[in-house]
């Protein structure tokens, strides 16, 4: 414990102390090629430690889907599929359902992830659980 006291209350503050950060903007432009040199590993330090935070959120279940979704257009990565596995051949999922074939209700899948698409099979629910998500099923019933 003596060691984390030293660090956080002696080390620390003397490394970031010695750390040639100008005041001004433009102090930046003046900074030499030690000065440089002396600032990478504390940069370095810190854009590991933000990508390991961003990764650690991006992959809670709850705010996970937040961050990723948010993040997506900053870093350029085009929107995510939301079918993953259904028709993948065909250039459009198109299903058909006669009203009258329905006996009572039916219940149709939303989430894409079905194995018995385009009727629900639970599998929302495990998707759910992963991701934080909270889609579930399209019930369709006759009127009586």
């Amino acid at each position: 414990m003596q060691v984390v006291n030293h660090l956080v209350k002696e080390s620390l503050p003397k490394y970031l102390a010695s750390l040639p950060i100008p005041d001004t903007l433009l102090g930046w432009f003046s900074l030499g090629l030690g000065d440089w040199m002396r600032l990478v590993p504390f940069g370095v330090a810190v854009g590991g430690l933000s990508y390991l935070s961003l990764q650690g959120l991006a992959n809670s279940p709850v705010v996970g889907p937040i961050v990723k979704e948010k993040l997506a257009p900053l870093l350029g990565a085009p929107a995510s599929r939301v079918n993953c596995q259904v028709q993948m051949d065909c250039p459009k999922v198109v299903d058909t359902v006669d009203i009258e074939d329905i006996d009572g209700k039916a219940v149709f899948c939303r989430c894409w992830k079905s194995k018995k698409f385009p009727y629900c099979d639970g599998t929302h629910a495990k998707h759910n659980k992963e991701t934080g998500d909270n889609v579930g099923p399209l019930i369709v019933k006759k009127s009586e």
